[in-house]
């Protein structure tokens, strides 16, 4: 079992920045593939970032803007958000790859094992 918490979402204007970081406990991080999820209102999950071993994956829409880190001393993986738009306007949730080896990247919702709780972030025009 992995447990995530993440922390950091809150309100922002737009063009501002926030910092979202997800501690992990239960098992060995660095043989996770960690990841960043968002989810806007009746829609599903969608793929922000990834980051499996040392090769980092991001939207392109978020490319630029986005960039998402681990720091496999502290178990953490993070996600600096620059230049925020009303857009990005969602529930951002840390996600777990127990078995990454030979799976496909970037990754869909249904590869990740593990999921935080979500936090929000909401931006204003």
């Amino acid at each position: 079992q992995v447990q995530l918490v993440e922390s950091g979402g809150g309100l922002v204007q737009a063009g501002g920045s926030l910092r979202l970081s997800c501690a992990a406990s239960g098992r060995t991080f660095s043989t996770l593939a960690m990841a960043w999820f968002r989810q806007f209102p009746g829609k599903e999950r969608e793929f922000v970032a990834a980051i499996k071993w040392s090769v980092v994956y991001i939207l392109d829409s978020v490319k630029g803007r986005f960039t998402i880190s681990r720091d496999n001393t502290k178990n953490t993986v993070s996600l600096q958000m620059n230049s925020l738009r009303p857009e990005d306007t969602a529930v951002y949730y840390c996600a777990a790859d127990a078995r990454p080896l030979g799976k496909i990247y970037p990754p869909s919702a249904g590869d990740m094992d593990y999921w935080g709780k979500g936090t929000l972030v909401t931006v204003s025009s």
